[in-house]
């Protein structure tokens, strides 16, 4: 009989990626989803596995909701992506993302231990745990000095999830994600912005792309593989925390000129740099030593970033170029608002 997994922020890039790895590997996949005015299921449909995804509503500040999932669901894994997750948001609402994506982590892990300690769960941690003042290889060991309110609250669900392995024996892993990219990233995250833009430029749709801090260096890597990586966490016979990376970083900058070069056209003519996507605090250098994940998990990355920049500019273009022509398909960028049209507390703080 195959094993049953509850993914909470089944909706977002990481968890429709893992459900369609799980679905592959014959599981049974339940997927916790906000309830919303409008739904954004639009990455299930665009893989195609909308049908095969039991859907489950429910809401990290309503610990009931949440223990209700389980017990519906009643899960051999529960893999926990769900958070306020894009690090500009959190400046604009700290205290929802300390509350969602902080005290969040502790009403799943209540949930467990109350209606069935014996399952495994994995929580998306973050390299954005190391915050600034890096210039090495980041691993398992690194002292941690969170840059953000994201990062804080992300901060406080890696020790709780800790507390609970040591104090309560649940089988808790905490997977230290490095950047990981693919075209279903949300348009808010600076890949997707880009590679959103150079398709819009490349087809006359769009003139120019603003940009922030454009010499930040990341470590990118492919979502799909890291996907795996969080299901291989939970097959170990121990629970243990796992960096995942590429052990390679490159600036923004860089990012932008391979995605304009990939479609033809000279980054410079087009990217300018505007104030009002700087944050109060940003993190510069971030390069991930994955070593304990290829030595214990088996896990290496396959997509490098020239590849991966590839990937995602080729398919941002071929789907403006669908949607110039007409057609209709599950898809996030013709609804999202224009950056010119927002305002946030880093505008405000300008004036």
């Amino acid at each position: 009989m195959g094993k049953t997994a509850l993914i909470t922020g089944v909706t977002g890039q990481d968890g429709s990626y893992l459900a369609r790895f799980l679905l592959d590997k014959g599981y049974e996949v339940f997927g916790i989803y906000r309830r919303l005015s409008t739904p954004n299921f639009w990455r299930l449909q665009y893989l195609d596995i909308f049908e095969r995804v039991n859907l489950i509503p429910a809401d990290l500040i309503d610990a009931g909701s949440i223990t209700e999932a389980i017990k519906i669901a009643q899960p051999d894994e529960l893999y926990h992506l769900a958070a306020q997750s894009f690090v500009g948001a959190s400046f604009e609402q700290p205290i929802a993302s300390g509350d969602i994506t902080g005290l969040g982590v502790t009403r799943t892990l209540e949930a467990i231990r109350n209606v069935n300690p014996g399952m495994k769960f994995y929580q998306a941690s973050t390299s954005e745990l190391y915050g600034n003042g890096n210039s090495h290889s980041l691993s398992e060991t690194t002292p941690f000095r969170p840059s953000s309110p994201y990062a804080a609250a992300k901060l406080y669900g890696y020790w709780i999830t800790k507390l609970y392995r040591e104090g309560y024996g649940i089988f808790a892993c905490n997977g230290i994600l490095f950047n990981h990219e693919s075209p279903l990233r949300g348009l808010e995250f600076v890949t997707r912005k880009i590679s959103n833009a150079v398709a819009k430029i490349a087809l006359g749709l769009e003139k120019e792309l603003y940009l922030g801090n454009i010499d930040a260096k990341r470590d990118w890597g492919y979502a799909p593989e890291y996907a795996e990586s969080m299901w291989l966490m939970l097959q170990q016979d121990e629970p243990d925390d796992y960096v995942i990376a590429t052990d390679e970083s490159h600036t923004v900058r860089e990012f932008a000129e391979r995605s304009f070069a990939t479609a033809g056209l000279d980054w410079e003519r087009y990217v300018k740099t505007d104030k009002r996507f700087l944050r109060p605090l940003d993190v510069n250098y971030l390069h991930g030593d994955y070593a304990k994940a290829r030595e214990k998990l088996g896990w290496s990355p396959k997509t490098k970033f020239d590849k991966l920049v590839e990937i995602m500019v080729k398919e941002d273009l071929r789907r403006w170029e669908r949607w110039t022509r007409g057609e209709r398909f599950p898809w996030d960028a013709p609804n999202y608002p224009n950056e010119n049209k927002v305002l946030s507390r880093m505008l405000v703080l300008d004036r």
